[in-house]
């Protein structure tokens, strides 16, 4: 099966990127369409996956960061005032001025910083970094959560044509036994030909009972992939209808180049890299405290003049001047931090490593199902045309009088298995598809910003 990639439109990346907008609940969820096909799903759970929704607040999280941090970059004003109001019994009696009882006074300051070190700027690019890591990790969460949804897409289509299969053998049973029934009516066979196609059609229905059984199951765990809620009672028992095969399309996958796509493309080593980046800036920062912070700040001021109270007898003007801080010894407490910020990028060096390594063996894996459920697929289908071809044969033949009914009975088991085989080798084989792809970091969709 060709693997299809979804880019996103502008409307698909606000979803994605969960604007305000975008606050989805059980009573305004978009319903499910009748008719239900598998990139229809994955629109869906792009938009509804609660797994995609959570990493979507953790990009806001983020973003309210990294205006944490522009926040000491820019300038600071502050507005200070107080008014007391006191009786006249509580000020010290004066020959020549009247009692003071009002004192007041307005400051409004402006501080801006100078000199940092430099450690507020490479802050800042460190959390910008940290924001593109955060993104990378919802790609992951999305390549995840779409992975997931095409599966459960999938389990719904094998359990549902597992069905069909059933039924089909469930009807050749009827008429093998309805077959049967005649023959001893003529009188050419004896009532335990009639007895053994009725246990044969008896023993056919559990299967039958718990391929629907499956189907009921897979619908549920798809249901909770797409991040479908529904609360409506009168829409409880409402199963759309899944429109799609699991067909068999050849595609061929090089293993060098995908353990090297794999390397460059996945998301979560992405992730990792900008981590560490984002950590050694850190130690930058840490280092940068050795250095005195320089503030420029200028006010205007507004004082109570003794002797009067009169806001028009006011002290008024204006302050500017340089303000410096610089922790000369701090106990080695600065030294510590440098120490730990340097454990902490030798930590995401060692998470990469570790993960890139894990990636591999993924691929690898992957790779290796691939090939087996190709070979698997190539097998069963041989296998479902000679089974159909044996089930003619051996019809004619007891047409003919030359066959036994056990014949019959043992060449439509076999066809039922032949089929059965055949379904799970294609469904087998879309499944490594879709995990080889992801392994390799092909996304379904892809998050452009």
């Amino acid at each position: 099966m060709r693997f299809t990639q979804l880019f996103l439109t502008p409307l698909l990346l606000c979803l994605a990127l969960a604007l305000p907008a975008n606050r989805i609940s059980a009573q305004s969820q978009t319903p499910i369409p009748q008719q239900l096909e598998l990139s229809t799903a994955i629109i869906y759970a792009l938009e509804n996956n609660f797994a995609i929704r959570q990493a979507q607040q953790r990009i806001r999280e983020q973003e309210g960061l990294i205006i944490t941090v522009k926040a000491n970059v820019l300038p600071e004003a502050t507005l200070n005032a107080n008014y007391t109001e006191r009786d006249a019994a509580l000020s010290e009696p004066n020959g020549f001025f009247e009692p003071i009882t009002a004192n007041w006074n307005v400051n409004v300051q402006i501080r801006q910083a100078v000199y940092s070190g430099g450690k507020l700027l490479v802050a800042l690019g460190s959390q910008k970094l940290e924001e593109e890591a955060a993104l990378l990790d919802l790609q992951g969460v999305i390549n995840q959560a779409l992975l997931e949804t095409r599966t459960r897409f999938y389990d719904v289509l094998l359990a549902r044509d597992q069905i069909t299969v059933e039924e089909q053998n469930i009807r050749l049973l009827e008429e093998q036994l309805q077959d049967a029934k005649n023959r001893y009516e003529a009188g050419s066979v004896s009532n335990f030909s009639v007895l053994r196609a009725e246990v044969e059609l008896a023993n056919a229905q559990p299967a039958f009972i718990r391929s629907k059984s499956r189907y009921r199951t897979a619908i549920d765990a798809l249901r909770q992939s797409l991040g479908y809620v529904n609360d409506n009672p009168l829409e409880v028992g409402t199963i759309p209808e899944f429109v799609g095969e699991l067909k068999y399309e050849p595609i061929e996958f090089d293993l060098p180049a995908a353990l090297g796509n794999g390397r460059t493309r996945r998301p979560d080593l992405l992730r990792l890299e900008k981590i560490a980046l984002s950590r050694a800036m850190l130690i930058k920062v840490e280092k940068a405290a050795n250095r005195p912070d320089v503030d420029l700040v200028a006010g205007y001021q507004a004082n109570r003049s003794f002797p009067s109270s009169s806001v028009s007898d006011s002290l008024k003007g204006w302050t500017l001047g340089l303000q410096t801080n610089w922790n000369i010894f701090d106990g080695h407490a600065r030294h510590g931090r440098i120490v730990q910020a340097k454990a902490r990028l030798d930590q995401a060096d060692l998470d990469f490593k570790s993960q890139r390594l894990a990636v591999e063996v993924e691929i690898r894996q992957a790779y290796s199902n691939f090939e087996e459920a190709k070979q698997l697929v190539a097998a069963a289908a041989k296998v479902s045309d000679q089974a159909e071809e044996a089930l003619r044969l051996a019809d004619a033949r007891y047409s003919a009088g030359d066959g036994t009914q056990l014949d019959i009975l043992q060449t439509r088991v076999a066809l039922t298995q032949a089929r059965t085989n055949q379904l799970e080798a294609n469904y087998s084989y879309n499944v490594a598809v879709a995990k080889l792809h992801q392994a390799t970091g092909q996304p379904d969709v892809v998050i452009q910003k």
